[in-house]
């Protein structure tokens, strides 16, 4: 065997991507999944940049002043003050989904539909 003999790995797109899967789920990170199925970390970075997962890539912040620091904390809470109102928001659109048939099936209407067309009603 010469010294630049080499084994070329090819590895199939379901293989990829359950690599990619089981990355999502957090169990295991890039060196542990590299480490258990032969393949460098390296490898899988180039799979989540060929399948534009950025979500899996590691990301890093560099804080250099306490006013950065705080910018971010302000981030953070707006983060979850958003969320919150967005699930208020949804809520809100189910209860009033949840009234409209109540109402319909009350006033005898076949469906929420023939309801809202009854009384010129958008949505």
């Amino acid at each position: 065997m010469y010294k630049n003999d080499k084994v070329i790995r090819r590895y199939s797109e379901p293989f990829k991507l359950k690599i990619l899967d089981e990355l999502t789920t957090g169990k295991l990170n890039k060196y542990q999944l590299g480490k258990a199925y032969g393949i460098a970390p390296t490898t899988i970075n180039e799979w989540i940049k060929k399948y534009n997962r950025k979500d899996l890539m590691n990301t890093r912040i560099t804080v250099k002043t306490k006013d950065e620091i705080t910018r971010i904390k302000e981030l953070q809470k707006e983060i979850e003050q958003l969320k919150k109102l967005l699930l208020k928001k949804d809520l809100d659109a189910m209860i009033q989904d949840s009234y409209l048939e109540v109402a319909a099936e009350d006033l005898g209407y076949k469906s929420v539909a023939e309801l809202k067309k009854k009384l010129n009603i958008e949505r």
